[in-house]
């Protein structure tokens, strides 16, 4: 089998068990040399596990939500590898509870892990990337935040608010090669647990999410993207915009709008947006096409 990332240095924060282990495995696979980050001891036995194999790994044992450890990971990773070239933030607690039930600081602490936990590891990552001109980063999203789950208001808020990071980074990336994508995964973890049928945990497995990440940090990635993967199966969720109304200075545009939502909703003819720019710029449009 061909090296498809030979040479290229990963982190992986999560990465002691679930996804993030069988995350780093396949990365070492493809010949990357691999930070295993956890919070545990679990990441040296990931590690441990990818030396026997034959690949190149450290551990690491940091806390995602402090920046100060995240920045010494990454230092840590220069210092033995010489380089940073794809960072998968797999980092993620769940805290499950209906709005009305959910204590805020329940709230705060699964954002503090899943939208700064990245940002953090992200930050300590990306001027390093800028200076080699080179660099592949993974959000991990969920379907929960795409489109919702009942009793994950605070992960489906975390979840959504990555694609958003995801977003501006791949523009700001562009101009130094850094490809920043999305994985939204479905697979039984120690995370989902209870959570999908036990008929699933033998078709959701982590390891048939895994190649969807190698797609995404190869040289040839895409940017920009969300990925979605389980059980052996991919597919590509994007943010459109309608083509929508124009209902200007009517006598009552309020009352305009509330008659024709359902043209607003119409999905005829809608784009994906290159950046939220094409918002303004697609009404005003309309707007000065409108004859007067």
């Amino acid at each position: 089998m061909p090296k498809r990332l030979k040479d290229r240095v990963a982190i992986v924060t999560g990465a002691g068990g679930g996804l993030g282990r069988t995350h780093a495995l396949e990365l070492a696979r493809h010949g990357a040399r691999v930070v295993v980050n956890d919070l545990s001891g679990s990441a040296q036995a990931v590690a441990d596990e990818i030396c026997e194999a034959g690949g190149e790994a450290i551990a690491y044992a940091g806390d995602v939500t402090r920046y100060d450890e995240m920045e010494a990971m990454a230092a840590q990773a220069i210092s033995k590898f010489g380089r940073i070239d794809i960072l998968v933030n797999n980092a993620g607690i769940l805290r499950d509870r209906t709005f009305a039930k959910m204590p805020l600081d329940e709230f705060r602490l699964v954002l503090d892990v899943h939208v700064m936990g990245s940002v953090n590891a992200t930050k300590a990552a990306w001027t390093r990337m800028q200076s080699q001109n080179y660099g592949r980063i993974v959000m991990t999203t969920s379907s929960s935040g795409l489109y919702g789950n009942f009793g994950q208001s605070n992960y489906g808020a975390a979840k959504m608010a990555l694609v958003g990071l995801m977003q501006t980074l791949s523009l700001e990336g562009a101009r130094h090669n850094i490809h920043v994508n999305c994985l939204a995964p479905s697979a039984m973890t120690a995370m989902t647990e209870g959570l999908l049928p036990q008929a699933a945990a033998a078709v959701l497995t982590p390891e048939r999410v895994s190649p969807g990440l190698i797609a995404l940090v190869g040289e040839d990635a895409p940017t920009r993207m969300i990925l979605l993967a389980g059980g052996g199966s991919f597919e590509c969720a994007h943010i459109t915009m309608t083509r929508g109304i124009h209902v200007g200075d009517s006598d009552d545009p309020a009352e305009a709008l509330c008659k024709r939502m359902a043209q607003v909703q119409a999905q005829a003819d809608q784009v994906i947006p290159a950046s939220g720019w094409e918002q303004p710029e697609h009404e005003l449009a309309k707007a000065l096409a409108r004859p007067r």
